[in-house]
């Protein structure tokens, strides 16, 4: 990655976690609990366009009790990783996918687009000022969340004029607790994630709001996740609260929901259809309904379901449970094609794999 047009200030934390207590943190890390020692800042004014760009301590953000996004949420985020490769080296991957999608998120939030090489260079060095806090164990890495939000002090309903852009980084293990298991699945018939003409595509906070009752649902259900249909028709399955779901065939074939403005486009979802098909294998974007599902599973032409995002990668889902009864896919436990997805992409990320599309970009 070149070097910003924007240039940054670097400030070390001048009282960062020592090496013993942030040895003992990285121990057992969690998922977004331990937090290093660095953020970065850069802020936006309509007369300054981009500017005081820095990598400082991390610390509380001041905030006026009118600043615009408290009262209209204009904000978006992001979700990546930074990777210790095998060659002991340190490295992003597919970073410039993040940063093209958070310029398409300002856009539906009428937000001012970051520039790629600032959004890029602000997560780079980042990773270099924190490589210490990326956990050794498997499935450790540095999760960066970039983040924007109208900060404005200002009550009238129109586009901020002011915004602050950050990133933070959190030490991670495995998202869900107890490794490669199972999850079970809740389909909500009740609430909806996205409509048409809305910000399904859009990486935003308020998607995330809307799905947190269905998600209670789901854990009341005894659930790990929640399930979306289509809010037109509540007939057609889309995306977890936060992943993409894939579909597997007794036949070797494939199947994932069509993007299409009510799903987001995942990176991780983009990328498995990308390794898929350069197996060979036959991946088809289309339209799956709930019955079918149902449908499908029961009779044992559909051997598998996974789902899959930057946090919890590729996770295979054992259990769907509805109003109207529950169902297993396959044998309740991973499945031999989600395993395969699932080395394949990791071992890509991680560095023990060729990565001939250039997906793994190493931090100098």
């Amino acid at each position: 990655m070149t070097n910003a047009t924007l240039d940054f200030w670097i400030e070390p934390n001048a009282n960062p976690v020592s090496p013993d207590v942030r040895e003992g943190l990285l121990a057992d890390p969690g998922f977004g609990r331990v937090f290093t020692d660095h953020m970065v800042t850069v802020r936006y004014s309509i007369d300054k366009g981009w500017h005081d760009a820095v990598v400082g301590a991390r610390q509380p953000i001041p905030m006026d009790p009118a600043a615009s996004v408290l009262h209209y949420a204009q904000e978006i985020f992001e979700g990546m990783k930074a990777y210790k490769l095998a060659d002991g080296g340190t490295a992003l991957f597919r970073p410039e996918a993040n940063a093209q999608r958070f310029r398409e998120s300002a856009v539906r939030l009428a937000m001012p687009q970051l520039p790629e090489d600032v959004f890029l260079e602000s997560v780079r060095l980042l990773v270099d000022i924190d490589r210490a806090w990326i956990p050794a164990g498997e499935g450790g890495a540095l999760y960066l969340r970039p983040f924007m939000f109208a900060s404005e002090v200002f009550l009238g309903v129109r586009p901020s004029h002011e915004y602050l852009y950050i990133v933070i980084a959190s030490s991670v293990g495995a998202y869900f607790k107890g490794g490669a298991k199972a999850i079970s699945i809740w389909v909500s018939q009740d609430y909806s994630r996205a409509a048409p003409g809305g910000t399904g595509a859009a990486k935003c906070g308020g998607n995330y709001a809307a799905s947190l009752v269905a998600q209670a649902q789901a854990i009341e259900k005894g659930c790990d996740q929640v399930a979306f249909l289509d809010a037109a028709e509540r007939r057609w399955v889309e995306e977890l609260g936060g992943m993409n779901l894939f579909f597997v065939f007794d036949d070797g074939t494939m199947l994932t929901p069509p993007l299409g403005g009510t799903i987001l486009p995942g990176i991780t979802r983009d990328s498995i259809l990308t390794l898929a098909r350069d197996q060979g294998l036959t991946v088809r974007e289309a339209p799956y309904s709930f019955a079918d599902w149902r449908a499908d599973a029961q009779s044992g032409r559909l051997v598998e379901t996974f789902a899959c995002g930057t946090a919890a990668v590729v996770t295979s889902v054992g259990t769907v449970r509805s109003a109207e009864g529950d169902f297993v896919i396959g044998s309740g436990s991973p499945g031999q094609m989600t395993e395969r997805m699932r080395t394949a992409l990791t071992s890509i990320q991680r560095g023990t794999a060729p990565d001939p599309h250039g997906w793994v970009k190493p931090v100098a």
